[in-house]
C-alpha cells in the first residue's frame, strides 16, 4: 500500500526501525543496566535507585524464581503500583525467562481469580497492601508461590511457597488480553514500539541535552501498557530517571513531587491533564525542561489542551493506541507546536487502512474502521483463537474497533469507537464529538455522553458533567450545546454528577454511565 503519511514525516524521523537488532527485551535492558549503570534509573517518594542496583536487585530475584522451580515461560504475577519495587520485578521475571502477568493492584477478589487463572499463573509478587484481596483468592488459583513485598523494601523471602489444591473455577466476564508471543520470542512486538516511540519523541526530546539524563514522569500505572511500552522500557532504553507516581489521583502529593524535579516529560491522559491544571499549585511549577507532553488512552479535549499550553508552554502531543498494538499505532510529530485534534500519523513501520464493513478501503476524507498492521501488533489473544480471528484480516491488520478517516497528507482523525455511536433519527452522533463541545464551556470540568432509548428518535444524546462552575444550570449548558451542535446532535438530556466512573488510567467508563 502507498505510504502517503511519510510525506509529512519530520525530517529527522526514519521511515523504518530495526527492531531486530535486540534479540529479546531482556538484551535491550542489560544492554541499558550496563551502559547507564550510574545513572538513577527510578525514583519514588524521595528514593532513588540506580541501573545498577536494579541490574543487580533484578538478578538475585532472578534466581530466586528460578531456584524455586519455576520453568521458563511460567507465568509470573505482578501486583503493585508505581513504586521502585516494580522495575526490578518486571526485569527479574523477564531475566529468570519467565512471563509477566501485569494485575491491576485495586481488582476485586473475583476479577484477581479470573486473572489468575486465566493466565496460568504460578506465582505471585504483591505489595502487602493488596495482600488481603489475594487471600480470599489464593485457594481457588495455581499460586505456588508468593513474594509479599514492603512498600519500604525490596526484600527476597528465604522460601516462601504456597501449595494449594487446583479449583476448576468458571470464569466470570470475558477479558481476553493481548499476548505477544511464544515464551522465547514474546517481546518482539513490545521492542519494535520501544524503538518507534524512541525514533518518534526521541529527537525532540534529546534536543540540546546532548547526554544529559532525562526525567520522564511516571503518573500512568505501570501495570498498563500506555506507561509500561512509553515509560518505562522506553525510558530505559534512553538512560532516563523515571519518577513513579503511586498515586495520581492524590493532586496535591503528586504536584509536591514533581515541584522536586524539572522533568521533561509527561505522559497522560485528558482526565489527569484536567486534574493536574485544576491545582493551583501546579500552575507555579517550572516547566522550562518540559518538552514533551503525550496524551494518549482516550480523546484530549481541545479545551484543555489550550490551558495546558498556556500554564506549561507545551502543547498536547496527542497520539493512539491500544494494547493490542504495544501500544503505539499513531501519534503526531513531536515538534508540533499546536494542537491538532487528531491522532496523528502511523509510526515507522507501522501501516494503517480506513476499511469498510466489508473490509475494502475507504476514500481519503470518508470514515471507516481504524485497522493497524506492524511488528507491534499482537501475534492473538491469549487462549482465545476465536476472538483473535474476530479481530485479525488475513493479511496481518488489526481491526481495532474504532472509527477514523484518513486524509490527503496522511494525518488521521478518530471519530469514536463503533460501539459508542448514537444513532439519532437515523444520522451518526459521536460522543467524542458531543463531549469536545460541552468541555469547552467555562463551567464544565469534565463530561461523558451516552446513547439512551428514545420512542421518537431510536436513541437520544444524555450528557452527564462533572460542574467547576456548582451555579451552571441545565438549561444554560443546553443552550450553549444548541448554538454549537445541530439538531440532531444537541443533548436531550443532561445530568450532574460528582464524579464519573473511570479505569486507574483516568480513561471515563461511557460502559458505567450505560449500565445504570
Amino acid at each position: 500500500m502507498e505510504k502517503i503519511w511519510l510525506k509529512s514525516y519530520p525530517k529527522e524521523v526514519p521511515a523504518e526501525i530495526d527492531y531486530k537488532q535486540y534479540r529479546s527485551i531482556v538484551h535491550l535492558l542489560e544492554e541499558s543496566f550496563q551502559k547507564f549503570a550510574d545513572r538513577d534509573a527510578a525514583a519514588c517518594m524521595g528514593r532513588h535507585m540506580t541501573y545498577r542496583e536494579i541490574d543487580q536487585y533484578s538478578q538475585q530475584l532472578a534466581a530466586w524464581l528460578q531456584n524455586k522451580g519455576l520453568k521458563k515461560g511460567a507465568r509470573v504475577a505482578l501486583m503493585m503500583p508505581n513504586v521502585l519495587q516494580y522495575p526490578i520485578a518486571i526485569s527479574g521475571i523477564l531475566r529468570a525467562g519467565m512471563v509477566v502477568v501485569n494485575v491491576n493492584p485495586l481488582y476485586t477478589p473475583r476479577e484477581l481469580e479470573h486473572q489468575l487463572n486465566d493466565s496460568g499463573a504460578e506465582a505471585i509478587i504483591i505489595l502487602e497492601n493488596f495482600a488481603t484481596t489475594l487471600q480470599q483468592v489464593l485457594a481457588k488459583t495455581k499460586i505456588k508461590h508468593l513474594i509479599m513485598q514492603s512498600a519500604c523494601a525490596f526484600v527476597l523471602p528465604p522460601s516462601h511457597s504456597l501449595h494449594q489444591p487446583q479449583a476448576v473455577v468458571a470464569p466470570p466476564r470475558r477479558q481476553p488480553w493481548a499476548r505477544a508471543c511464544a515464551p522465547t520470542s514474546q517481546s518482539s512486538p513490545i521492542i519494535a514500539n520501544v524503538m518507534q516511540g524512541e525514533a518518534w519523541l526521541g529527537p525532540a526530546l534529546k534536543a540540546g541535552l546532548a547526554n544529559e539524563a532525562l526525567i520522564i514522569v511516571c503518573a500512568l500505572p505501570l501495570y498498563h501498557i500506555f506507561a509500561l511500552t512509553g515509560c518505562f522500557f522506553m525510558g530505559t532504553r534512553i538512560g532516563a530517571m523515571i519518577l513513579l507516581i503511586p498515586n495520581p489521583r492524590d493532586i496535591p502529593g503528586f504536584v509536591k513531587e514533581l515541584s522536586k524535579y524539572k522533568f521533561n516529560m509527561l505522559p497522560a491522559v485528558n482526565t489527569l491533564y484536567n486534574g493536574l491544571l485544576n491545582n493551583a499549585d501546579f500552575c507555579k511549577l517550572d516547566f522550562s525542561s518540559l518538552r514533551i507532553s503525550n496524551g494518549g488512552g482516550a480523546a484530549v479535549q481541545a479545551a484543555v489542551n489550550e490551558r495546558w499550553k498556556k500554564v506549561t508552554g507545551c502543547s498536547i502531543i496527542e497520539g493512539y493506541g491500544l494494547s493490542e498494538t504495544s501500544p503505539m499505532a499513531t501519534c503526531n510529530p513531536a515538534n508540533a507546536t499546536e494542537f491538532s485534534a487528531n491522532i496523528g500519523l502511523p509510526v515507522p513501520s507501522t501501516e494503517i487502512a480506513i476499511l469498510d464493513d466489508d473490509g475494502k478501503p475507504v476514500p481519503l476524507g470518508q470514515p471507516g474502521e481504524i485497522c493497524i498492521r506492524g511488528p507491534q501488533v499482537m501475534v492473538g489473544y491469549w487462549q482465545r483463537p476465536d476472538e483473535t480471528a474476530k479481530v485479525m484480516t488475513n493479511d496481518g491488520f488489526f481491526k481495532s474497533g474504532d472509527v477514523g478517516e484518513m486524509y490527503e497528507n496522511g494525518f488521521i482523525k478518530i471519530v469514536d469507537r463503533k460501539k459508542d455511536m448514537i444513532l439519532v433519527s437515523g444520522f451518526n452522533v459521536y460522543p467524542n464529538e458531543i463531549e469536545a463541545v460541552a468541555a469547552a464551556h467555562p463551567g464544565v470540568m469534565e463530561c461523558a455522553c451516552i446513547g439512551v432509548p428514545d420512542n421518537s428518535t431510536g436513541e437520544a444524546v444524555k450528557l452527564f458533567v462533572v460542574r467547576k462552575d456548582p451555579n451552571l444550570t441545565v438549561d444554560q449548558l443546553m443552550n450553549y450545546c444548541k448554538e454549537n451542535l445541530t439538531g440532531y446532535k444537541k443533548p436531550k438530556f443532561i445530568e450532574f454528577r460528582t464524579d464519573l466512573p473511570k479505569t486507574p488510567v483516568g480513561k471515563i467508563l461511557r460502559r458505567e454511565l450505560r449500565d445504570k
